[in-house]
């Protein structure tokens, strides 16, 4: 898709977002110099905040190069938001059934098309308790292989202080005023995973490569080094967890 067919349902979508985003929010952008200006690409972004959807769309679109999510199919069956899910042209996600696998054949097929086909690779929020990316899933390493089309890690800070991941009131937090920090980095590189079998063990090594070039550039945005070791969620035993959050703990102190 090139920068300038965007769609009617993606400008109205815009019309409706864009303009609260910019009275109640500060931006801090980089990096969109490396988004393509033609042909099929990917994002992986991370996610911390239910807002940063909203953020990450904001400067993906300012890019020209609008995004298509890959989102659980139950948001395009809900009225309104499944009307513009479906007229924006994101890909719905059928989990845990037979038709899963339809979401990664269309995403293939949006990147053949020359579209931007935007992964959150962790598959939810995260629940590394400082925040940091956790183990991502194989989704878009898969379709990477698949097209071998560039790879644009992307790094969000900031709409976790509006909106806190697992507050027990989903209500924004507007003061003081918020910066919503989207920064996208060079292509990473998987040209070694090229022409082999996507085995496991392969797709593991690209996932954890797009993790780490995600996680590199929110270490630059927070000034602070990543944990050493990945938070992986369902395998992350409470004694883990613990030992996960001391850090944070003796800061608080």
């Amino acid at each position: 898709m090139s920068r300038r067919r965007i769609g009617f349902w993606y400008r109205l979508a815009a019309i409706l977002v864009k303009p609260p985003l910019l009275l109640l929010f500060s931006r801090d952008w980089r990096g969109m110099e490396h988004i393509p200006d033609e042909g099929g690409f990917i994002t992986a972004v991370n996610h911390n905040s239910y807002l940063d959807p909203l953020s990450y769309a904001h400067f993906q679109y300012n890019t020209g190069r609008p995004p298509r999510f890959l989102a659980k199919v139950s948001l395009f069956q809900r009225g309104a938001v499944g009307r513009f899910m479906r007229g924006t042209g994101q890909i719905p996600v059928y989990r845990d059934t037979l038709d899963a696998a339809d979401a990664f054949r269309a995403a293939v097929e949006a990147v053949h098309r020359g579209e931007c086909v935007a992964f959150y690779p962790e598959g939810t929020l995260t629940r590394d308790p400082r925040l940091w990316p956790m183990e991502g899933k194989s989704g878009a390493a898969r379709v990477a292989l698949l097209t071998r089309a560039p790879v644009i890690p992307v790094a969000q800070w900031g709409a976790h202080e509006a909106m806190p991941p697992y507050a027990t009131e989903r209500r924004l937090r507007l003061r003081p005023r918020k910066t919503l920090v989207v920064v996208a980095g060079p292509p990473v590189d998987l040209g070694e995973f090229y022409g082999r079998q996507p085995t496991p063990e392969v797709l593991r090594e690209a996932t954890d490569r797009i993790m780490d070039a995600i996680t590199e550039l929110l270490a630059d945005v927070r000034h602070e080094p990543p944990p050493a070791e990945r938070y992986a969620h369902r395998r992350t035993t409470p004694e883990r967890r613990v030992r996960r959050t001391a850090p944070e703990e003796e800061n608080a102190e």
